[in-house]
């Protein structure tokens, strides 16, 4: 039996993100504030049927509120145990030293305004295969209680930020785009707008390709400004923080871009992410001093160059602050695992709006 109880905690995270490229596995070590210390990561594909039923899926999301899909979560959850499995014997981790696994799932439908949040994944399933004990559920409690749902990932950020300048901006650019305001004790967090979904998705159905490499198409086109402007219409910008959306929120609005060329409405796509992120400006009470980026965007020649010319500061990669990019969000469901057992916040007011701080997730022992 694991002492839970102990003052610190390992914890290996797992997610899969909104882009649904890959199946991230990181390790962590603290002790759910400020003492934190992270290892490796990797990613691992999804099969390439799994990926495909869960892009079918997506793309008719209402599914997920009335089907059990019981097929497709005992897939992704294989997935995951693959995953996990692999990452240890890569990285030469004796499960006995693993407390916990934090265990984010495949997010299909996030609807908070009905109270609605579904990741598919089946946490005891995990933690009876492995023998170690899992955190599932994340988001739950926290859309029950009428928070948003999303971002979570802001305490994790404020613990990885201790020492730097502030105020600092982290924005990830994953699926959708989300942002981290942090300055000392004050932490504000919203969903942004589209990111790289809307993007992928076009050049999915243009190209056959899974994603606009480097923003090379987007790169070679001109912007419709006119259909930037007319996408910023959009009654969601206006709405204070914090505020969370569903990958496919702007998916129909955007459909406009068909008429255009494929380098033209990679270019026009590429610029409404960049512009609804200059947009959140609107909601933080000062312009910070730095921004680093983190998701898949931030290898993204294009978005990288757009933004800095539309924000005028340093816009970096968050391995510019000796961040592990490609698992931070990995790592951040193995530092909430270690505070859900602790009975510590997830979430706050200003992350996702939720009435108070709020605990969540579900521990889930094996055996």
């Amino acid at each position: 039996m694991r002492d839970l109880d102990k003052p610190v905690l390992t914890a290996i995270g797992v997610i899969s993100g909104t882009s649904m490229d890959a199946i991230d596995v990181s390790i962590v070590e603290s002790d759910g504030r400020e003492r934190l210390s992270f290892g490796a990561g990797a990613g691992y594909p999804y099969p390439p049927e799994t990926r495909r039923q869960l892009q079918a899926l997506v793309a008719e999301a209402e599914r997920a509120v009335t089907e059990p899909l019981v097929d497709l979560e005992a897939a992704v959850t294989a997935a995951h145990l693959d995953a996990v499995r692999l990452f240890m014997a890569e990285q030469g981790i004796n499960p006995e030293s693993v407390d916990l696994v934090g265990l984010h799932g495949q997010t299909v439908y996030h609807r908070p305004e009905i109270r609605f949040t579904r990741q598919l994944i089946d946490g005891p399933a995990v933690a009876q295969a492995l023998g170690i004990p899992t955190v599932d559920r994340f988001r739950h409690a926290d859309v029950e209680a009428g928070g948003e749902g999303a971002p979570f990932a802001p305490l994790y950020h404020r613990a990885l930020a201790q020492g730097l300048e502030q105020p600092v901006m982290v924005l990830n650019l994953g699926g959708v785009g989300n942002v981290t305001y942090i300055d000392g004790d004050d932490v504000i967090a919203f969903d942004t707008g589209p990111a790289s979904a809307i993007l992928d998705d076009f050049v999915l159905r243009r190209l056959g390709k899974t994603y606009d490499a480097d923003g090379t198409l987007a790169a070679s086109g001109t912007v419709r400004e006119d259909l930037v402007a007319d996408f910023m219409v959009n009654p969601y910008f206006d709405r204070p923080a914090p505020k969370s959306l569903d990958r496919n929120d702007f998916h129909r609005r955007a459909q406009v871009v068909e008429s255009l060329s494929d380098a033209d409405g990679a270019a026009t796509l590429a610029a409404f992410t960049v512009e609804s992120v200059v947009d959140a400006l609107r909601h933080v009470p000062k312009a910070p001093r730095r921004w680093l980026v983190t998701g898949g965007g931030r290898l993204n020649g294009h978005f990288m160059r757009r933004l800095h010319a539309r924000l005028g500061v340093p816009i970096e990669p968050v391995e510019a602050a000796n961040w592990a990019g490609d698992v931070i969000e990995a790592q951040t469901f193995g530092y909430l695992a270690i505070r859900s057992v602790k009975g510590l916040p997830l979430s706050l007011p200003g992350t996702t709006g939720v009435p108070q701080p709020l605990t969540g997730g579900r521990l889930n022992l094996p055996g």
